[in-house]
């Protein structure tokens, strides 16, 4: 057995009811047109901006932050919450490699959170947005770190990362089906409940869905062309 049939050991299993969920070369096209021009739209002081505001009015006299359903709302915005998503994923990783012996998906797991990284972080310092609470009346500062949405790229990505290994190694069709849910439903919630307690604005959320979505396209297409490659290329070697 090659060292690189070892690495990705175990793709058989139950049959795939759901896509990998890699996201088209269209929606990718369109998600990064839509944040740029929302991004530019609100650099500018556009309509983007006064949404932003109505919104954060509407949701302010709400004041769920100060209401007893806070501690459930809060906990759907962990849908997004990095550490709880690794956790999962820990998990997952940790299954394969016990009764699977693929190790691989660890390596996708890892590529995910340092293009995410890169990529969210690069545009909130970028752009340097203030969050509805950031005190005095800043929507851009040094300090400020709102824009886009962490929590929402990271259920899009992660999320999608979660899905594809549960499809790509064929566990159980309950499983699969539910990593597709919280691939779809993760970031819309998460982005509902950030607005919805003020944390966050609403282009915040949008522009982190659409991050979100450019980024996995990255993470699928550097899956093909570097990791794949790779492994296809070391099984082709002999052990010593």
């Amino acid at each position: 057995m090659t060292r690189g049939a070892v690495r990705d050991a175990g793709t058989t299993g139950s049959p795939a009811v759901v896509s990998v969920g890699r996201p088209p070369w269209w929606l990718v096209a369109v998600s990064f047109l839509i944040g740029g021009l929302i991004t530019a739209d609100l650099l500018a002081d556009g309509r983007t901006l006064r949404l932003d505001l109505r919104v954060s009015e509407i949701v302010s006299d709400w004041g769920l932050r100060d209401a007893d359903a806070y501690p459930v709302i809060w906990l759907v915005t962990q849908l997004g919450g990095r550490v709880t998503i690794l956790v999962v994923l820990a998990g997952l990783v940790g299954y394969l490699l016990w009764r699977r012996g693929a190790w691989f998906p660890a390596l996708r797991v890892v590529l995910a959170v340092a293009v995410l990284t890169a990529g969210v972080y690069a545009i909130k310092h970028g752009t340097g947005r203030t969050a509805p609470a950031f005190p005095g009346s800043y929507f851009f500062h040094d300090d400020g770190a709102s824009f886009p949405s962490g929590h929402v790229a990271n259920a899009v990505v992660m999320w999608g990362v979660a899905r594809w290994q549960a499809v790509r190694y064929g566990l159980p069709a309950a499983v699969q089906r539910a990593f597709w849910w919280l691939s779809i439903l993760g970031p819309v919630a998460t982005g509902v409940a950030m607005v919805s307690l003020d944390y966050h604005w609403v282009t915040d959320a949008v522009v982190g869905a659409a991050a979100g979505i450019v980024l996995l396209g990255v993470v699928h297409a550097l899956d093909a062309i570097v990791l794949s490659r790779w492994v296809r290329a070391d099984a082709g070697r002999p052990t010593a």
